[in-house]
């Protein structure tokens, strides 16, 4: 039985609205603690780092799958059997080279690991686009950086897929995944919305110049600006204070209150990543609500950059420009390549 497409119209497609990252809660989460093929919730996350399944899907070489040779979506996807399901950690698309966030789970609700990559088209039976390689990316950290949010949190994801897909245009695109598992090459479908502009600042603008919650500024009740158990030390500086004269690391994350549980591994790999380059850059974590209150919705810095999911990433260079922008759930080498981008 061949993989089956979705239809593409010129009608929104429904979910898309729904942040990405609830979606992924949703989709994905769901079996983040059941049992698994290749991990479980009781694995320590040094374990589950290294099974065989996650590292041969950590490298992904785009000659190991189909080419596109002008055949249709359509044709390339009747090479692979149905297979996991697309959980969706990304929302936000414009035309140009998006970062497409994306886990794969089977029916059983286990994680599908293998080496993947990503096709698109403006329908199945248009000339597909492709592949792009959509290489596994860890969200674990060393051990001395994992918080006690994290630890309490079985859910919480350990991986992430990405791919970089260049979008033409505005509009619906159907998307295909195929995946290698136990020599089975295996399809997973879903629609994308590209919109033709967005409001978030983009990587070479400069960012909106908000004063963001200090330590001083609250009089050392760090728990009014920090969900983490412990809190991080990422609230030294205002981000108004310090762009333009260094490179920064702007987080904008609830680890206690995220929809998609994935705040609190990104946070850990913030406090990760200050280590390694906090004598460089400046690193900002901004809790997403109001005196931490859902309810109360969300701080003036999330509205400023007209986001409306969580969390994200910024990094700014010294210029005062946006060297990188990572949204929703993204691992420690999607991170280090955003901080690394800013010290260019």
């Amino acid at each position: 039985m061949s993989t089956a497409l979705p239809r593409t119209s010129s009608a929104p497609i429904a979910g898309l609205r729904v942040s990405g990252l609830a979606v992924l809660a949703a989709a994905l989460l769901a079996g983040c603690g059941s049992a698994s093929k290749t991990s479980s919730s009781t694995t320590s996350t040094t374990q589950q780092a290294v099974t065989p399944q996650i590292q041969a899907a950590l490298h992904v070489r785009a000659g190991d799958f189909p080419p596109t040779q002008g055949q249709a979506l359509q044709a390339i996807a009747n090479q692979a059997k149905p297979g996991p399901l697309f959980g969706p950690a990304t929302s936000v698309f414009v035309p140009g080279v998006d970062r497409l966030g994306f886990g794969l789970i089977d029916r059983s609700n286990a994680f599908v690991y293998g080496p993947s990559v990503v096709y698109i088209a403006r329908n199945p039976s248009s000339p597909a686009q492709g592949p792009y390689p959509a290489p596994l990316d860890l969200m674990v950290t060393s051990p001395q950086f994992q918080s006690r949010t994290v630890a309490n949190e079985p859910r919480a994801p350990k991986t992430i897929y990405a791919a970089q897909v260049p979008f033409p245009g505005p509009g619906n695109y159907a998307v295909l995944v195929l995946t290698r598992v136990n020599g089975s090459l295996l399809g997973a479908t879903t629609q994308q919305a590209v919109t033709r502009t967005s409001p978030i600042p983009a990587v070479g603008q400069r960012p909106p110049l908000v004063d963001t919650p200090t330590l001083a500024s609250v009089h050392g009740d760090v728990a009014k600006i920090d969900t983490r158990i412990p809190p991080d030390d990422m609230h030294r500086v205002s981000f108004k204070n310090v762009v333009g004269k260094r490179p920064v690391a702007l987080l904008f994350a609830t680890p206690a209150l995220c929809t998609s549980r994935t705040c609190g591994p990104v946070t850990d790999i913030a406090v990760q990543m200050e280590r390694e380059y906090g004598s460089r850059v400046a690193f900002i974590h901004n809790e997403v609500y109001v005196d931490n209150m859902p309810l109360k919705g969300y701080r003036p810095q999330l509205k400023a950059f007209h986001l409306q999911t969580e969390p994200w990433l910024f990094t700014v260079n010294r210029q005062g420009r946006i060297a990188a922008r990572l949204e929703g759930a993204f691992g420690v080498n999607a991170f280090r390549r955003a901080v690394q981008a800013a010290l260019h």
